[in-house]
């Protein structure tokens, strides 16, 4: 996914830009950035965090960084942020989305006047400096930023830095947050507004779907009104977003409450510990366990001080090597015990099998697993949710495919199974019980995750679980 900060300050703003963006750490993933600008002009610095936190690779450099206005990044692939002189003069940019007709971009900027791109290692440019070659295909920046939003499939979130201010554009449907605050002398922008909790600012604005304001020290300027057509990730909330942060003013944790409360009053099961899979299958656990008076318990503990979230490693062997080392039991919670295990979701359901014969192994009588929204049916076209080639890694799709007995699944069969009231829906879920060896399965309805939202439905995007745009 990734994430980013920004921040134009009266005073030097290299504090408040570094742990902004380490607030985003927990969004990915392979690349930390930082940019600022200053009386010794642009500077940046990129390191490689697969296998250390953001803050060790850059504690050591950050006290020879000076300046009043800064930009920087978690990226979950790419290197940035960029630097670069162009007509429309020097500036630096960082994103955060999904590019799906990279091939035509290139295309249309080699026919504009761009002669090359850099290639990073696997052969592929850097989205971001086509972004940036798009912007200067304009007479301003923000004229170029309305033309990303126009040109881009997919999604394209954008933090531009001149020597004066930050531009700062949200993606034209709004499917990933972008949030101004102020303080006495400051403004920051950012993908998470638990960010700047800590750091003395308060809310100003969610720019709105497509929106482009600027920021400077002591200003917050409209450029481009907002749309109105909104696509929020619903995942956001079920998975990726931090618990503290607060998006379209519905904040994070409370929603994952409301998933547990809302699945637990149609649940009739009976157990002696409900337990969530850490860390976001452990709000709608304790929402689920309030709501049906069960005891809340930690029965496994995630050892944090090394162990990355298993989705960053890119390669499924080593995500499955960390799941398999992060969890510690607490077996006296466990044995003979009748458990209901939630989970935030079931994405390839490998990780989730193995922590409930792990559970089995250390004693368990039963486990029931309760995900904490619908099965995720199609691969995000507008996210980097995922980097897989094939939606056949999603277990729900293999398992339909197993029971149509054919690889390739027409549309109107794929929505039966979406369907909760369906006999295709319920012999899905089955299936999948039984190849994870859960005790019983229930998944959170789309209904009801969208109650727990609390936005319109017509705002927010669910195409991964019922393929609708």
């Amino acid at each position: 996914m990734g994430g980013f900060f920004g921040v134009v300050s009266k005073k030097d703003c290299v504090s408040d830009l570094y742990f902004g963006v380490d607030y985003h750490s927990h969004l990915g993933a392979r690349r930390g950035g930082l940019g600022v600008y200053g009386q010794q002009g642009f500077r940046r610095s990129i390191h490689n965090i697969e296998n250390a936190p953001f803050r060790s690779k850059f504690e050591k450099e950050i006290d020879t960084f000076k300046g009043n206005l800064g930009i920087g990044c978690i990226s979950d692939y790419e290197p940035q942020p960029l630097l670069f002189s162009s007509n429309l003069g020097s500036f630096a940019i960082t994103t955060v989305g999904r590019v799906k007709n990279i091939p035509e971009l290139k295309k249309s900027c080699f026919s504009h006047g761009a002669t090359h791109f850099s290639e990073m290692s696997n052969g592929e440019i850097n989205v971001t400096e086509l972004m940036a070659a798009l912007i200067s295909q304009k007479a301003s920046i923000c004229e170029g930023l309305l033309h990303i939003q126009e040109v881009v499939e997919g999604s394209m979130s954008v933090l531009v830095m001149t020597k004066e201010g930050i531009y700062c554009s949200r993606d034209r449907y709004g499917r990933m947050p972008l949030i101004i605050a102020k303080k006495e002398d400051a403004y920051c922008a950012t993908f998470e507004s638990s960010a700047y909790m800590n750091l003395g600012y308060e809310h100003v604005k969610d720019l709105g779907p497509g929106e482009i304001a600027y920021i400077t020290a002591d200003s917050f300027t409209v450029l481009k009104e907002a749309r109105e057509e909104m696509k929020m990730c619903s995942f956001m909330w079920v998975y990726y977003g931090y618990p503290t942060s607060t998006y379209e003013g519905q904040n994070v944790e409370l929603v994952r409450n409301r998933c547990g409360e809302l699945l637990a009053q149609r649940d009739d099961v009976e157990v002696d510990l409900v337990a969530g899979v850490p860390d976001s299958g452990t709000a709608p656990a304790i929402g689920y366990a309030n709501a049906k008076h069960f005891a809340f318990g930690r029965p496994f503990i995630k050892y944090t001080p090394t162990w990355a979230r298993s989705f960053m490693p890119q390669n499924q062997k080593e995500r499955k090597l960390i799941a398999g080392k992060k969890l510690i039991p607490v077996k006296e919670l466990i044995k003979d015990k009748r458990m209901l295990l939630i989970d935030d979701s079931i994405v390839r359901g490998t990780q989730l099998g193995e922590t409930t014969q792990f559970l089995y192994d250390s004693g368990a009588k039963e486990v029931h697993v309760r995900p904490a929204c619908p099965p995720i049916m199609f691969g995000c076209k507008y996210l980097n949710f995922s980097r897989s080639s094939s939606e056949l890694a999603l277990l729900s799709r293999r398992v339909i495919c197993e029971l149509e007995q054919k690889d390739e699944i027409d549309l109107e069969t794929l929505k039966e199974y979406a369907d909760e009231n369906s006999e295709k829906h319920q012999k899905m879920v089955d299936v999948i019980c039984q190849k994870l060896n859960f005790t019983s399965l229930k998944f959170v309805k789309l209904s009801e995750l969208i109650e727990a939202i609390g936005i319109d439905k017509c705002k927010l995007c669910t195409y991964c679980w019922n393929g609708e745009e």
